[in-house]
C-alpha cells in the first residue's frame, strides 16, 4: 500500500482555516450545504480552495499531471486541428482557453500556430484563480517573445460581445462542482454536507426539482431505471456553464479534452458510488473531505452530457474519440518525428518517445482521456476524422 506523505505545518494550518471557513459557512446555512457547494469551497473559496491557494498544483511537483505538462507535442496537434478554423475566420478569430494551468498550454500552442503561419487575433484565458493568473503570466513573460506574449490576455469573465473563434477546455469540466444524487425508494436524494461534532458527514435530503429531473432524464435514456441505493454525480447546470463561457460566439469551435465515458458507461450498474475521488500527491484519494485545499477533488464527465450541451447551445456536434486517436488524427507522428529530428543526444530523443507514450497509450492518457468537438458557421469535422465514438453517446 502506497502512503501519501502528510502535510507538513503550513499546509496543515491552511488546510485548518479553509475548513473551519467551511464549518462557519455551514452553520450560517442553517447546518447544511449541498455537497455541489462544499466542492466548490474546497476547490475555489478565495484565497484558501484548492485552485485559488499558492500550493503547486501541476506536474511531478503537484497532485496530478496534465497532457500539456507533458511536453509540447499536445498543444502542437491542437494547433493543427484549430489553425483551418482560424484560417477559415480570415484573421479575426480569437482563442479562449477555459482554465489556463501552469500556462504551459498557452505558450505551446502559440508558438505552434506561428509555425503554421497563423495566429489568433488574440489569446483570451478565463482563469478565476489569481494565483494561477500569475502563474500562467509568468510562464507567458519567460518563454514566449514580445509579439506572441502581446497578444495574451485574462478575463474576468466571460466574453460579452460577439465574437469568433476557439474556445477550448482541457481537465476543466471533471472540476465544476457537481451535484451528487441518490436514488431512493420512490424519490431522488441529494447529498448533503453537514457537521458532526467537528468532522464533515454526509446526509441525504429529497433532491430539488432541477436535479430530480435531470437524474430521471437521464434514467429515460439508460437500459433500465437505477436501482435503489445507486449514488452517483450529474451536472444539471453543464448546459448553462457551456453557453456562459462561450459567449455570444458568432462562429467558430468549442473543443473539450477530459476524462469520463458515455452515459450508459458512466450510469453502469459497477460504478454504483459514482466516480468522484480526490488527488494528492499523484495518488487517488476516496476521502474526498479529507484536507480540504490541499486536495483536487474531481467527478468523471458524462460525454453525452457535454455533446447534448454543445448541440442545445447552437453548435453542430463535430466528433468524438479518444485523445490518441484526437491526436495521432492531427499531426502527433509528424510534430514527434521533427522534435526527434532537433534533439542534441539520445537521452532527449526518449523524452519525446516518452511524451507520445504517456499520451496515447491505453495505460496511461491515451483511451482514459476523450476529446469532443462543436461547430458553427466554419468546419472542423476533419479534426475527427480517425476514432469516432459518436456511436458510443
Amino acid at each position: 500500500m502506497v502512503t501519501i506523505p502528510e502535510p507538513d505545518a503550513d499546509a496543515r494550518a491552511h488546510s485548518d482555516a479553509l475548513r473551519e471557513g467551511i464549518r462557519q459557512f455551514i452553520a450560517a446555512e442553517g447546518g447544511r450545504i449541498p455537497f455541489s457547494k462544499f466542492m466548490e469551497l474546497c476547490l475555489y473559496a478565495p484565497g484558501l480552495g484548492y485552485y485559488s491557494a499558492g500550493a503547486r498544483k501541476f506536474g511531478a511537483a503537484g497532485d496530478f499531471v496534465t497532457a500539456p505538462e507533458i511536453g509540447s507535442l499536445f498543444a502542437q496537434c491542437v494547433a493543427e486541428a484549430t489553425a483551418p478554423v482560424l484560417s477559415q475566420l480570415g484573421g479575426e478569430g480569437d482563442f479562449l482557453e477555459i482554465g489556463g494551468g501552469s500556462g504551459a498550454f498557452a505558450a505551446d500552442v502559440l508558438q505552434a500556430f506561428e509555425a503554421q503561419g497563423i495566429l489568433p487575433r488574440r489569446y483570451k484565458i478565463l482563469e478565476p484563480s489569481a494565483d494561477l493568473r500569475e502563474r500562467q503570466a509568468e510562464r507567458v513573460r519567460d518563454v514566449l517573445p514580445t509579439h506572441l506574449a502581446e497578444r495574451v490576455e485574462w478575463l474576468d469573465g466571460p466574453i460579452s460581445e460577439s465574437w469568433r473563434g476557439v474556445v477550448f477546455a482541457n481537465e476543466v469540466i471533471d472540476a465544476l462542482p457537481t451535484t451528487r444524487f441518490v436514488i431512493g425508494d420512490e424519490e431522488v436524494l441529494e447529498e448533503y454536507v453537514e457537521l458532526d461534532g467537528e468532522n464533515f458527514t454526509i446526509t441525504t435530503q429529497p433532491a430539488d426539482a432541477l436535479t430530480a429531473a435531470a437524474v430521471r432524464s437521464v434514467e429515460l435514456r439508460l437500459d433500465a431505471p437505477l436501482p435503489q441505493g445507486y449514488r452517483s454525480e450529474i451536472l444539471p447546470q453543464l448546459p448553462y456553464w457551456v453557453q456562459a463561457v462561450i459567449g455570444p460566439m458568432a462562429a467558430g469551435v468549442l473543443l473539450f479534452a477530459d476524462y469520463g465515458y458515455p452515459r450508459r458507461a458512466f450510469y453502469h450498474a459497477t460504478r454504483s458510488d459514482g466516480t468522484l475521488r480526490a488527488f494528492r500527491r499523484h495518488h487517488v484519494v476516496s476521502d474526498v473531505m479529507a484536507w480540504p485545499g490541499l486536495q483536487d477533488i474531481t467527478a468523471s464527465v458524462d460525454f453525452t452530457a457535454l455533446a447534448e450541451a454543445g448541440t442545445d447551445a447552437g453548435f453542430s456536434f463535430a466528433g468524438y474519440c479518444t485523445q490518441a486517436d484526437f491526436l495521432i488524427a492531427n499531426g502527433l507522428e509528424k510534430f514527434a518525428t521533427l522534435a526527434e529530428g532537433a534533439c542534441a543526444d539520445e537521452v532527449a530523443r526518449l523524452r519525446i518517445r516518452e511524451q507520445v507514450k504517456r499520451l496515447t497509450l491505453p495505460s496511461e492518457m491515451g483511451e482514459r482521456f476523450q476529446v469532443m468537438g462543436f461547430s458553427h458557421q466554419v468546419e472542423f469535422d476533419a479534426a475527427f476524422l480517425l476514432g469516432d465514438r459518436s456511436y458510443s453517446l
